[in-house]
């Protein structure tokens, strides 16, 4: 599934050519797994703001409203620059028609969604309850330890769970918790402030490099102009199982937790 850093990546990709256009047209293939909220036409007219983003969630700000874009397990956005579309794909689902060209989301599985949120409206749900952001001027250590204080769940499984960190999922949080040296097992209430610290800057640090590589693609994932990640095979730990850990040499572990393969070295990685 998309992290963070594939949909910052795609954000950027998206940034200049969607900004200030205007919505002429939506196409709608299969049913994607929300519905949109409004009626297509509704959209017609609306000027794109801007191109931001909330954890795994694209944001592009309208005039009267925004469209909250999800990856989901298989999605990616495309841009086609005006007279350089070709005809939709048995998986293209959703499409933006603007002044300037086309915004096409292919999604395979079809968990993605495109879901309209109009202005002044209280926070949409899947919006509310999100964490920090890792990469925002305000994460460190002391609000992570706020966020992991008194919980008993492994330290790994609560990266994945959205209300403590946004937009960190499991490629991140293994690489992360290797680069910090923190065992993936342990409670997330017993990491100490010091520790803490450690891994605030560590998440920073992963996913802006995983960023800088442009995201991971494991299966589906593409950039806004059809590039894949390659951050994976610059990865430490994640998807390593037996071969050894680059900073010691002992074999990378594979266990699960939450039913979700975590990776991770027993000797860099202590209790």
């Amino acid at each position: 599934m998309p992290e963070l850093p594939e949909v910052e990546v795609t954000r950027l990709g998206l940034r200049d050519a969607l900004r200030g256009s205007r919505i002429d047209g939506v196409h709608q293939g299969k049913p994607l797994r929300w519905p949109l909220g409004c009626p297509p036409q509704q959209l017609h007219g609306e000027r794109i703001d801007d191109v931001e983003r909330r954890g795994k969630y694209l944001l592009l700000p309208l005039q009267h409203g925004e469209l909250i874009v999800h990856l989901g397990m298989s999605g990616s956005l495309r841009w086609l620059a005006a007279g350089t579309a070709p005809p939709p794909g048995a998986h293209d689902h959703f499409a933006l028609l603007t002044d300037r060209g086309e915004l096409r989301m292919r999604d395979p599985r079809r968990f993605g969604a495109v879901v309209w949120h109009a202005a002044r409206a209280a926070p949409h749900a899947l919006l509310a309850a999100l964490g920090p952001e890792p990469l925002g001027a305000g994460f460190d250590g002391a609000v992570l330890q706020r966020a992991l204080r008194g919980r008993s769940a492994a330290v790994k499984t609560l990266l994945l769970d959205q209300r403590i960190v946004a937009g960190v999922g499991n490629i991140y949080a293994c690489e992360a918790l290797h680069r910090a040296g923190i065992d993936p097992r342990r409670a997330g209430g017993e990491i100490s402030a010091a520790r803490c610290a450690r891994l605030a800057e560590a998440l920073r640090a992963t996913l802006s490099e995983a960023v800088a590589a442009g995201g991971s693609t494991l299966r589906d994932f593409a950039a806004a102009d059809g590039a894949h990640g390659c951050f994976q095979h610059a990865a430490r730990v994640y998807d390593r199982a037996g071969l050894p850990c680059p900073a010691c040499g002992a074999a990378v572990l594979r266990i699960t937790q939450g039913q979700r393969s975590t990776y991770f070295c027993a000797h860099c990685q202590r209790r």
